[in-house]
Parts: structure tokens; sequence; C-alpha cells
């Protein structure tokens, strides 16, 4: 299956590609990169998902912000390109848990992020390089803040 066919077979529903809020581009193209910039947990209806991992919220509600994270990045690459097709791979992921001081799992709160886009374009393409780190407080007290480079087709 294609990424978009895949989306549909799971039933995941892509939240309105966010707007950016600084000065910057959503997506950088240089030689066949996309480089998304940093993208928060956005819902189907335009909230955000805050708060601290660890204190504020459990590690499956971290998982499930960073999932959702992932879900706006796939809304901004389809809202870029037309088609989630438009991507071939998954290159490097970054992501930044907005975590108490003695949270010590970033590791397994992106992989709410990273499992997402296993599932989207399989584990041969969905499956990148990655970091993972704790944060101090991110922009509007957001759970999770993730960017990400993808090869395109």
């Amino acid at each position: 299956m294609n990424p978009e066919q895949q989306l549909a077979s799971l039933n995941l529903v892509l939240p309105p590609a966010p707007k950016p809020v600084a000065v910057y581009k959503p997506v950088m193209v240089v030689h066949g990169l996309a480089y998304v910039s940093g993208h928060g947990p956005v819902c189907a209806d335009g909230s955000l998902i805050r708060g601290r991992v660890g204190s504020d919220l459990t590690l499956e509600e971290g998982y499930a912000a960073a999932r959702q994270v992932g879900l706006a990045i796939l809304s901004t690459l389809r809202s870029q390109f037309g088609t989630l097709g438009a991507v071939k791979r998954v290159i490097k992921v970054l992501g930044m848990v907005n975590s108490a001081p003695d949270f010590l799992d970033h590791p397994k709160v992106i992989n709410g992020c990273s499992e997402l886009f296993a599932q989207i374009f399989g584990e041969d393409h969905g499956i990148g390089a990655r970091s993972a780190v704790g944060m101090g407080p991110l922009p509007g007290n957001i759970a999770v803040e993730i960017e990400a480079i993808f090869e395109l087709a």
C-alpha cells in the first residue's frame, strides 16, 4: 500500500496543517530533502496537547502527544506536496519532550511519532535516524515538539 492508502486503512484523521506562528517556513526543500520545521501536537479540532510529561502528563499521554505531532507533520507534508506519496523515506527525526526534571523516558515518548511513520511509510522507509531529548518548557507549554527530514520521491 502507498502512504495515502495506509493512512486510510488505519482510519487516521490528519489535523489541519499548522500555520507558522513566527518567522519560518513549515517546509524547505533542498537537494531532494524536505526539512520540516518543528511541529506541536495539534489535534483535529485545532487544539494543542499541553503539559509536562512526568508531572502533568503520563508517559502514555506523552506518547499520544508525539503521535499527534506525527499526524500534524503528515498534514503539512500533504499540504505542501499534495500527497504523502511524494515522500520516499524518513531520514531524521528530532523529538523534544516538555518533561519534568526527573522524567527519563524521552525515547519512549517520541516512539509515538516514530511508530506512526513506520506504519505509514513501512519499516524500510519509515524509520530513520533519531534523537529524543528532554527540554524545559516548550513554546505554549506544548507537550512535544518534533522536526524531521524526509527524502522526496
